[in-house]
């Protein structure tokens, strides 16, 4: 090989293991972070490996077939890991509607974590971000100004929504175990998929009645799940500024929405949250079904998180509703 074809190919696996690394480690910019970020807002196709890869996983039900245990275990792992989603890194992490300790923290973390929706300061910053610039020109997601697409799935693809903006979350960088799952956050979604596999050849094993498999378990419980739960997630982005009612002038799109909030534990009451933020509950009244707000209540009692913030009387009353009904 001449010098000129050795140069090429060294620099060619050099940008493989650079991408590679990319892959892996969700803080690694070469360039910098600001210069990421100063790229065109655009579809980018090889960001979407990771969303080709859990969709294309779910085709293998093709092949695994499906039994009440796999079923099962994926509706577990989507209520289980939409808590996780709803109530920690969007109501604690985004908005510290609560207080809790360094262990539970982590440990809701690390179960939001695995809902391959990225870090949890990445989640909060972006989110942090949406509600500073709530559809407008600057907002990542907005569909009024770039479209339904784009603020479903797109812009999750464009590279520079990729790095975190660490300066939105200082209150939470200070916590090493939060930067570490937030910098390499593909660790834990492949412990699950691992985890389960492992599960469904020991019930395989120990109770073959149960009609379960190692990889049955791993299309249901992981794949299956998983894009269940990340398109009722982003469903906040983009069908919530769009569709559904609006009891408050927030100067944004947010909606309220029945549907919304009974898939996702109760997010879909948008125009609520965009209304008054900072609340742990977002259905506002009794009659708004809300069950991350009831997880939460229930956590409360145990004294595993402590003083969830409520609703003012003054939002009540902006309202127009009696202010005596709302627990």
């Amino acid at each position: 090989m001449n010098t000129a074809n050795k140069h090429v190919t060294l620099g060619l696996a050099a940008k493989i293991l650079q991408r590679m690394r990319q892959w892996v480690d969700s803080d690694y910019f070469p360039g910098g972070a600001d210069d990421v970020r100063k790229r065109p807002n655009k579809f980018e196709w090889s960001r979407c490996v990771p969303f080709l890869f859990i969709h294309a996983g779910c085709i293998a039900v093709i092949w695994t077939g499906w039994s009440w245990t796999a079923a099962i275990a994926a509706v577990l792992l989507y209520m289980v890991r939409m808590f996780a989603i709803t109530g920690f890194y969007h109501r604690y992490f985004s908005h510290r509607t609560f207080q809790t300790s360094r262990l539970v923290q982590f440990l809701f973390a690390v179960l939001g974590n695995s809902s391959v929706q990225r870090g949890p300061l990445w989640w909060a910053s972006t989110h942090r971000h949406h509600h500073q610039y709530s559809d407008q020109e600057e907002d990542k997601h907005s569909p009024g100004v770039r479209g339904f697409v784009w603020s479903h799935i797109g812009w999750m693809t464009s590279s520079r929504n990729f790095p975190t903006d660490y300066q939105l979350v200082k209150d939470l960088a200070k916590y090493p175990e939060l930067v570490f799952l937030n910098r390499f956050d593909l660790l834990v979604p492949a412990l699950l998929g691992a985890g389960l596999y492992g599960l469904g050849a020991w019930l395989n094993a120990m109770w073959p009645a149960l009609g379960t498999s190692g990889w049955q378990m791993v299309v249901w419980g992981f794949f299956i799940s998983t894009t269940v739960l990340l398109h009722a997630t982003l469903f906040i982005n983009s069908l919530a500024h769009v569709w559904g009612r609006q009891r408050f002038k927030t100067g944004d799109d947010s909606r309220n929405s029945f549907m919304l909030a009974a898939i996702t534990l109760g997010e879909g009451w948008h125009n609520n949250h965009h209304r008054y933020m900072n609340s742990a509950r977002q259905g506002f009244y009794w009659w708004e079904i809300d069950p991350t707000y009831w997880g939460l209540k229930i956590l409360s009692w145990m004294r595993i998180i402590r003083k969830l913030k409520p609703v003012p009387r003054s939002i009540y009353e902006e309202a127009g509703h009696q202010t005596r009904h709302p627990e």
